[in-house]
């Protein structure tokens, strides 16, 4: 059974820092491209950082580019996003995702059609 347990989030004041962790099990996890989304309250699913498989190519949303850092230790199998100079606008829910059906920067939709492999998501909430 594949499983990805995010967590780490929780309540920070802006300008803080929080280190997010996903664990993968069940799939190859070493394999595979690995990608942080989110949602804030009332809006859309929006992309947010991807890392290759062996971990020398990442990729940012220009609105967390410079503050954000994706990193992953295949030995553990575990997906990692540190995020620094958080916004209120960084508040939403993220969720640690693979096997997507929908290329990296365009429109996403859902998870459940979006993404073959997802986790159930942990909650960031920056305060003003």
């Amino acid at each position: 059974e594949v499983q990805l347990v995010e967590s780490g989030g929780g309540l920070v004041q802006r300008g803080g820092s929080l280190n997010l962790s996903c664990a993968a099990s069940g799939f190859s996890f070493a394999t595979h491209w690995m990608y942080w989304v989110r949602q804030a309250p009332g809006a859309g699913l929006e992309w947010v950082s991807r890392i290759n498989d062996d971990g020398d190519t990442t990729d940012y949303a220009d609105s967390v580019k410079g503050r954000f850092t994706i990193s992953r230790d295949n030995a553990i199998n575990t997906l990692f996003l540190h995020m620094n100079s958080l916004k209120p606008e960084d508040t939403a829910v993220y969720f640690c995702v693979t096997e997507n059906t929908v290329h990296w920067g365009w429109p996403l939709h859902d998870l459940q059609s979006d993404f073959n492999y997802r986790g159930q998501g942990t909650q960031v909430t920056v305060s003003l």
